[in-house]
């Protein structure tokens, strides 16, 4: 026998073939996977909402007369007080289909990602329902809570005009609440509404 018959041939190594999940690592990596779609879906525009930017608003530019949807009124005082008249809840209290309306107080909050005006109810005189709602203000009755605070964004319209929204109902549909300027009476759509009117 010659010395080199009695070693014997070096071994390659090569990596193993991945062994199947078993069962029980089956189950939920399964279960992760059918999740992950859903995870994703709950991250709606109002989470990711880093605000307008915009900075600079004085309280001249704010005070005055704002309108909104259905009748809601806000009517904010260079002195900072405000009259609320039939503003909806913000966020979830939205879908509860209440209105309030009183008295209140409103001040800046200059945050890095832009300004926010914030207004807060102070003495409540009326709790009425949004037209349209489908919660009772019986079984959906406004928030005992005092004062009631509204968080407002601040923003420039196309025509560089400022208005106030905040969102409300499910975040991830991003739905907004906005307040705009009365249309003076010496605008075109003005015009053609009292003309309609008389």
């Amino acid at each position: 026998m010659s010395p080199h018959q009695d070693r014997k041939a070096p071994r390659t190594m090569r990596p193993r073939p991945a062994a199947p999940p078993t069962p029980a690592l089956r189950l939920p990596l399964l279960r992760l996977l059918c999740l992950l779609p859903l995870l994703c879906a709950c991250a709606g525009p109002y989470q990711y909402y880093e605000g307008s930017g915009t900075h600079g608003v004085t309280a001249a530019e704010a005070s005055g007369d704002w309108i909104g949807a259905d009748g809601t009124r806000l009517s904010l005082r260079p002195d900072g007080t405000a009259l609320i008249e039939r503003l909806d809840g913000q966020d979830f209290d939205f879908d509860q289909g209440w209105r309030l309306s009183g008295t209140g107080t409103w001040e800046f909050d200059d945050r890095e990602s832009g300004q926010q005006l914030v207004l807060d109810l102070t003495a409540r005189t009326s709790t009425d329902t949004r037209p349209g709602a489908t919660a009772a203000p019986a079984t959906s009755p406004a928030p005992a809570r005092s004062p009631y605070r509204w968080r407002f964004e601040l923003d420039h319209d196309g025509q560089e005009q400022l208005v106030l929204f905040f969102f409300y109902g499910d975040p991830d549909a991003g739905n907004t609440n906005v307040l705009q300027r009365p249309e003076p009476v010496n605008s075109p759509y003005a015009a053609h509404w009292l003309e309609k009117a008389l």
